[in-house]
């Protein structure tokens, strides 16, 4: 099975009344060069995956403003059976 870790970061939330928010995420990349023995956690995924966006909107009202801009979150993808 095919499996992938992704680490990203919330870059902005957008409101909707009081009842949806929107979650715009992006890829965490290392400002910089990466170590060339590839020790920085955010070389496994960015580095292969330079440009990552994702959005969610929310409608549950136990999440709503719960998330912030600049929060970090591991996105793990696997596949359904």
């Amino acid at each position: 099975m095919t499996r992938m870790r992704a680490k990203m970061r919330i870059g902005g939330v957008e409101k909707f009344g009081d009842t949806v928010e929107r979650l715009t995420f992006h890829g965490v990349a290392k400002d910089g060069p990466y170590p060339s023995d590839g020790s920085d956690e955010d070389n496994t995924f960015a580095r292969f995956s330079p440009s990552v966006t994702m959005t969610m909107d929310l409608a549950n009202p136990a999440l709503l403003g719960k998330f912030k801009a600049g929060d970090t979150f591991y996105v793990d993808f696997t596949p359904v059976a």
